[in-house]
C-alpha cells in the first residue's frame, strides 16, 4: 500500500476554516504561524474546525451563531470580533444579517447577562462601521423610544369610531414593501391568531393585523352589526393608514369582511385570500346564528365555548394540541358579549352571493376538508361566482385552518402572494 502525504484531517480543517472565516484572514494566520505556535495552529484545524466544523449535525450558520453566543457569554471579545466579521461578510450562504447578528446578541444578553450583552452590542457595531459599505447596510442614529417587538410590530388605534386597535410590521429587509398585507381574523378570536404568518410575510411586506369591533382591544357599540359595517370599519382603517390597495387574507368572519370590502370599497383591494368562509348561510344556519345570539345574550359566552372550539377544531387537533385550544377558548370566552353577539349577526346575515361577480381581483379560496361550519361546498360557491378564484382544500384541517396546519396555509397564502 502506497502511502499518501496529505493530511486529510487538516486539509478538511483548512477547508472549513477557510469557508468559514474567509481565505483573507486564515492566510494572514498561516503567515503569521511560527516555531512557538505552528503545532497549535495544527491542532485547531484539525480538532475544532475539521472534528467539530466538520460534523454535518449542523450547518455552519448555525455553529456560527452557537460560537457568537459563546464567545459573549465568556467575553471572548477578540474572537467575538473575528466571528462577527466573518458572519457579516462571509459565504452567502452562511452569512448572518445583521438584523440576525442582532437577534442573538440580544438573547445572549438574557442569559450571559446585559453587562455582556452591552458590550457586545458595541464591539459589533463597530465592525458593521467599517463593513457596512461593503454589506450594504447603513448604521444610522434611531431613538430606542421609536424601536418596536419586530414580532408585533407598532400598535395603534384608529382615530375615527369605534376605534379599531391594529399592529403595522414594517417589511425586516428594511425596503419597500413588496405589498401590503391585511389579516383579518375569525369570530370570538383576534389579531394574534396571525402572528406566526404576520412575521413570516412582514419578511419583506409591510403587514397589518387588526382586531374587529368589540374583539381584542378595539372598542365595541352597542347594537347588532352588518358586515357592511364591518367592511367600511377596514375601509377607514386603510385609509387611515394610506395603504392603497392590499392583499386582504381573512378567515372565517374575516374573509367575509374582505369579500364585502371589495364590493364596497373596490380601490382598496388588489387581491383576496377567503379562508374557511361563504357568502351566504341557508336558512337553517341563519336560524342557529340567532339562536346563539339569543343563548350569549341569556347565558354569556362561556356556556357555547365548548361547542365552538369543537367547530373551530376537529377532534384530532383537540387532543394534540389541547394547550392551544384552551388558549382560544380563554381568547373567546374573554371576548365582550356586546362585540360578539354584534358579530354574530353579522356573520349570520352575511350575502354576498349574487354580487360576487362584481370581484375583479385575483382570489384564493382555502377549505379545511374537515370544516363543518363552511364546508368545502360554501368554499366552491365562492369560487363559481368569482371570475378569477381557484380552490385548495386543506387536509386534515376543520375551521381555523390557519391555527390547524400553519405551515400548510402559510405555503398557499405565500404563493398566491409570489404569483400577484
Amino acid at each position: 500500500m502506497s502511502y499518501d502525504p496529505l493530511d486529510h484531517d487538516f486539509e478538511r480543517g483548512m477547508r472549513n476554516r477557510r469557508s468559514v472565516l474567509g481565505d483573507q484572514w486564515v492566510d494572514r494566520s498561516v503567515a503569521n504561524a511560527t516555531n512557538f505556535n505552528a503545532d497549535f495552529q495544527n491542532l485547531i484545524t484539525r480538532f475544532a474546525w475539521n472534528e467539530i466544523w466538520g460534523r454535518p449535525g449542523l450547518d455552519h450558520k448555525t455553529r456560527r451563531i452557537i460560537v457568537l453566543a459563546i464567545t459573549i457569554a465568556l467575553g471572548r471579545w477578540e474572537e467575538f470580533e473575528l466571528h462577527v466579521r466573518a458572519g457579516l461578510t462571509g459565504d452567502a450562504t452562511t452569512r448572518l444579517s445583521p438584523d440576525e447578528m442582532k437577534e442573538v446578541m440580544i438573547q445572549a444578553a438574557v442569559y450571559a447577562g446585559v453587562p455582556a450583552g452591552n458590550t457586545a452590542f458595541t464591539h459589533a457595531q463597530k465592525i458593521l462601521r467599517e463593513v457596512g459599505e461593503q454589506i450594504g447596510y447603513a448604521v444610522v442614529p434611531q431613538a430606542p423610544a421609536g424601536s418596536v417587538h419586530p414580532g408585533v410590530g407598532h400598535e395603534g388605534r384608529t382615530v375615527s369610531s369605534p376605534a379599531l386597535h391594529y399592529t403595522l410590521r414594517e417589511p425586516r429587509n428594511g425596503k419597500a414593501p413588496r405589498h401590503t398585507v391585511v389579516l383579518s381574523h375569525a369570530l370570538g378570536t383576534d389579531l394574534m391568531m396571525w402572528d406566526g404568518l404576520a412575521n413570516l410575510l412582514a419578511a419583506d411586506c409591510r403587514v397589518i393585523a387588526y382586531d374587529h369591533r368589540g374583539h381584542g382591544s378595539s372598542e365595541k357599540i352597542d347594537g347588532l352589526y352588518s358586515m357592511a359595517d364591518l367592511a367600511d370599519d377596514a375601509a377607514r382603517l386603510l385609509r387611515e393608514l394610506d395603504t392603497g390597495p392590499v392583499v386582504w387574507v381573512g378567515l372565517s368572519m374575516g374573509g367575509m369582511v374582505g369579500q364585502e370590502l371589495a364590493l364596497r370599497h373596490p380601490g382598496l383591494v388588489r387581491s383576496l385570500v377567503l379562508a374557511n368562509t361563504t357568502s351566504a348561510y341557508p336558512e337553517a344556519a341563519r336560524e342557529v346564528w340567532q339562536q346563539r345570539i339569543a343563548t350569549v345574550r341569556a347565558q354569556g359566552i362561556e356556556v357555547i365555548a365548548d361547542a365552538v372550539m369543537g367547530r373551530y377544531f376537529h377532534e384530532g387537533f383537540r387532543a394534540a394540541q389541547a394547550a392551544t385550544v384552551a388558549r382560544y377558548r380563554h381568547r373567546l370566552v374573554t371576548t365582550d358579549a356586546v362585540g360578539y353577539v354584534g358579530c354574530c349577526h353579522a356573520v349570520g346575515t352575511v350575502d354576498t352571493s349574487s354580487r360576487l361577480g362584481a370581484i375583479h381581483v385575483p382570489a384564493l379560496v382555502i377549505a379545511g376538508e374537515l370544516d363543518q361550519g363552511t364546508p368545502v361546498a360554501m368554499a366552491q360557491a365562492l369560487v363559481d361566482g368569482i371570475a378569477d378564484a381557484r380552490l385548495e382544500v386543506i387536509t386534515e384541517a376543520s375551521h381555523v385552518s390557519a391555527v390547524e396546519q400553519p405551515a400548510v396555509f402559510a405555503e398557499l397564502v405565500c404563493g398566491f402572494i409570489d404569483g400577484l
